[in-house]
């Protein structure tokens, strides 16, 4: 499986398309780093524990493309894939999911385009996570293109658990047995537990800090 390349778009090679997607990665996970060391600065708290980054594979591309009935073509690819670069910041707490969110949505040239919230309403499967599809613009020698990230953003039990799923995805191709789709869900019930527990744990150990202090 291979995309077609068109001449006539403003993106023109796959090598291309690399270099601007890589680039807007870039962007995004500098912007979190000074982010999260002004935070360290101003809180003495760091919200991200680690960032994660990935360029979808050829083949992924084509397989998306064709089960949306589209043509394997660059264009296409950049217009009807919105996942092809794609960053993910793990944070310790679920408070932090939406501090995160907040100080990426505030930064001027950032556009979001599209939120999800799978943790307000988490998928049936039980994955719990932020989704936020933004547009950083890419600064090329002769021409600016905006370019789409999806950021994901989540708790380090809610990336675990959706390491495994992901696995057990690809291992049965989507069709898992029954009962291992159950334990699934058991499984995403006591991540989204031990979170809730950590969160009231962490401010427990905040107020005694503050309290001490006096």
């Amino acid at each position: 499986m291979e995309l077609k390349i068109d001449r006539d778009s403003d993106v023109d090679s796959w090598k291309e398309v690399i270099l601007i997607y890589n680039s807007a990665l870039k962007q995004i996970g500098i912007k979190l780093e000074i982010l999260n060391d002004e935070f360290q600065h101003v809180h003495r708290y760091n919200p991200i524990e680690h960032i994660k980054s990935r360029i979808k594979t050829s083949e992924s591309i084509v397989k998306k493309l064709k089960k949306h009935g589209y043509e394997s073509t660059i264009q296409n690819m950049i217009e009807h894939v919105n996942d092809i670069a794609g960053i993910r910041v793990i944070c310790s707490f679920t408070s932090d999911i939406y501090r995160i969110a907040d100080m990426i949505r505030n930064q001027s040239d950032i556009k979001v385009i599209a939120v999800k919230d799978y943790i307000i309403t988490p998928k049936t499967s039980g994955y719990k996570s932020y989704h936020m599809l933004v547009s950083v613009p890419v600064f090329l020698s002769d021409r600016i293109i905006d370019t789409k990230v999806e950021i994901q953003i989540r708790t380090v039990a809610m990336d675990f658990w959706a390491s495994l799923e992901h696995k057990i995805h690809y291992k049965f191709e989507g069709n898992a047995p029954a009962y291992i789709k159950n334990e699934l869900i058991d499984c995403a019930r006591m991540v989204s537990d031990l979170d809730a527990k950590m969160l009231r744990l962490n401010e427990e150990v905040l107020g005694l800090s503050v309290e001490t202090e006096y």
